[in-house]
């Protein structure tokens, strides 16, 4: 399989292998199969969110400050 990327994602792909001490493709394959892993849990979470919001089940931005502030206190 070959993947083309723009100049600026090639570059930055470069620069995060780079930074890890790997090579561009063994970061990308890494990357990747992170992507798979994680995806499944990503969807189910975001589908068991819209699911909260269908229900009315959820705060809003100043309930979520409210709880925050107090968690922060101690």
């Amino acid at each position: 399989m070959e993947v083309h990327f723009s100049p600026e994602i090639e570059a930055r792909l470069m620069d995060s292998a780079a930074r890890l001490g790997r090579n561009a493709d063994e970061f990308l394959q890494d990357v990747v199969a992170r992507h798979f892993e994680v995806e499944p849990r990503f969807v189910e979470m975001v589908e068991r969110g819209e699911e909260s919001l269908r229900r009315g089940d959820y705060l809003t931005h100043e309930e979520v400050g409210v709880r925050l502030s107090r968690f922060l206190r101690g």
